[in-house]
């Protein structure tokens, strides 16, 4: 016998984490202070695209990139990966939308420059950066 009553069927509440993080000072290599909104996305941006997927225990497997794979592949072969892996790194971070607007710049020898608008919850940024 199954018994009667009870407290029904849980309704399940998504609640969005807060944006506010420590502040990272690149330039000195240091924590300081809080970050919030969309400073906060941008430094996110900067470290998910600089942080290997699967290479630090501390990160779970969706956090990073996995531009690893890129490395020998023929140009024509990049190109058209790279919009997939980086929508693909920062679709993990629940505040960003998508990207815009991706470009790529040759640069000296195997670098290149991507450049993209990365479309959040917050607001609209660019981004670039430089690729091996």
């Amino acid at each position: 016998m199954i018994p009667a009553g009870g407290m029904g069927p849980a309704t399940i509440e998504t609640v969005p984490y807060p944006s506010r993080t420590w502040r990272l000072d690149l330039n000195q290599g240091r924590i300081r202070g809080m970050v919030d909104g969309l400073a906060s996305v941008q430094q996110s941006v900067y470290k998910i695209l600089n942080t290997e997927r699967f290479h630090y225990l501390i990160y779970s497997a969706n956090y990073g990139h996995e531009l690893g794979v890129m490395v020998g592949k023929s140009d024509a072969y990049v190109r058209s990966e790279l919009t997939r892996l980086i929508t693909e790194a920062l679709s993990q971070d629940d505040r960003i939308q998508g990207i815009e607007h991706l470009t790529l710049e040759g640069g000296t020898g195997d670098d290149l420059t991507v450049a993209f608008i990365v479309v959040s919850d917050l607001g609209s940024f660019s981004f670039s950066q430089e690729v091996s």
